[in-house]
């Protein structure tokens, strides 16, 4: 027998940080922007600030969850480690299907800009799209990252061009007028899509230098750097636009630029919009991929997954699977249907990762932890049962559709987990 091929540890800070903030900037904000503000009027800032405290905390969380488990199992490993196979694999599920629908649903957004820009067929367009960044990913880890470094950096020139048109701008309006306190908890929940993606980091951590000490610091600069942007971004588009002309846009960001530069604005950010979406599609590809892989690899799924190859040294069986499995969804539509389910099933994985972390303190408090959490009670951190609540409480605001259609796909993992516990019993 061989040497065992294993993934490849090339990824230091800024490589890691600037894959986070690509991920988080990613298509949320250039996309779901105008119908936040349809919801939140000027306070849209307030709602920014709401969603980013809520996945602050449950970031922290992932902050010591990573420094305890540095795996590219990432969710599915905090989880089985707390509370079992049966819940981290559920939960490790619900990950991949968050990815995979994402993914799927940004990739034909960017399709769409680029049909509007260079008028082709969307479908098409979006499937080129996967195949050329499972290309990427199969060559290497550090290529790939350096593509999305490339891109996250043309999407942050995107943000402070907003930010810097809006200058002039600031104080226009009441910044403090509320339409209704609702709107702007719905808006919260709606722009927490905007938020998602610091957790791809910790998938990377087997791919990381020092991942104990790395992935927490990474989490924190990734997190502070796109709040800061988010919330500029939201106060400079009010004062630009009314919020009643953000909410009917189906290009928001591009209008705001175009009031102030003119009509030649608008090409230039559909086409950062086109890095922007491109960007989340890879970034989601990369942490898709390794979560298959590390579930693979502990043994959830079938071992082939988790089969890398000896000169790339990257998981080519799962970018394939979750390839595959992204083109399918292409078909799916509406983003802010989509952006709401997937955020759904993003509030069921805080929660159940906040309390694994609550449960691991006294269950396994022997474990090293790297990072620990300040502002404890004994060994109960708080900071974990806030992100609870905020999660609960944006959960509350998804629409009763959404609720149904995720208690649904929920109920279909807890089968599918059931099927595939119950098949690797009868092999022993």
């Amino acid at each position: 027998m061989g040497e065992e091929v294993t993934l490849k540890r090339e990824l230091g800070l800024l490589e890691i940080t600037l894959s986070g903030v690509g991920s988080i900037l990613g298509a949320g904000i250039y996309v779901l922007i105008g119908k936040a503000a349809g919801l939140s009027g000027n306070t849209l800032w307030l709602s920014f600030l709401f969603a980013a405290i809520a996945a602050g905390l449950t970031a922290i969380s992932y902050m010591e969850l990573s420094s305890m488990f540095p795996k590219a199992g990432a969710e599915y490993e905090y989880v089985r480690n707390a509370f079992g196979e049966f819940l981290g694999l559920l939960i490790g599920l619900l990950v991949i299907f968050v990815e995979i629908i994402s993914s799927s649903t940004v990739a034909l957004g960017f399709a769409e800009y680029f049909g509007v820009l260079f008028h082709t067929p969307a479908i098409p367009s979006a499937i080129a799209l996967i195949l050329l960044f499972t290309l990427i990913l199969f060559v290497g880890i550090k290529q790939s990252a350096r593509a999305a470094i490339l891109m996250t950096v043309i999407e942050m020139i995107g943000l402070l061009v907003i930010i810097s048109i809006g200058l002039p701008y600031m104080g226009s309006v009441d910044y403090l007028e509320v339409q209704s306190l609702s709107g702007i908890f719905e808006a919260s929940a709606l722009v927490f899509f905007a938020f998602l993606g610091f957790e791809e980091i910790v998938k990377l951590s087997q791919e990381t230098k020092d991942p104990h000490r790395t992935t927490p610091r990474a989490l924190i600069i990734a997190i502070a750097t796109t709040v800061l942007l988010y919330i500029l971004v939201a106060l400079a588009a009010v004062s630009v636009l009314d919020w009643r002309v953000l909410s009917t846009s189906s290009a928001p960001l591009a209008e705001v630029a175009s009031v102030a530069l003119g009509s030649n604005a608008f090409v230039i950010l559909s086409l950062i919009a086109l890095f922007s979406t491109a960007n989340t599609v890879l970034l989601m590809q990369i942490g898709g991929s390794r979560i298959l892989y590390g579930m693979a690899e502990s043994g959830s799924l079938p071992s082939l997954i988790s089969w890398v190859h000896p000169k790339t040294r990257t998981p080519l069986v799962s970018i394939l699977v979750f390839t595959s499995l992204s083109i399918m969804f292409v078909f799916i539509g509406d983003i802010e249907i989509v952006a709401n389910m997937t955020n759904f099933m993003v509030f069921i994985i805080f929660i159940t990762i906040n309390l694994s972390l609550i449960w691991l303190r006294y269950s396994r408090p022997d474990i090293e932890r790297p990072f620990r959490i300040p502002f404890n009670i004994g060994r109960f951190p708080l900071s974990p049962l806030f992100g609870i609540l905020c999660a609960l409480l944006l959960f509350a605001h998804l629409s009763l559709e959404v609720i149904v259609y995720g208690f649904i796909l929920l109920l279909v993992g807890v089968v599918v987990v059931f099927i595939r516990l119950k098949s690797q019993s009868n092999l022993y």
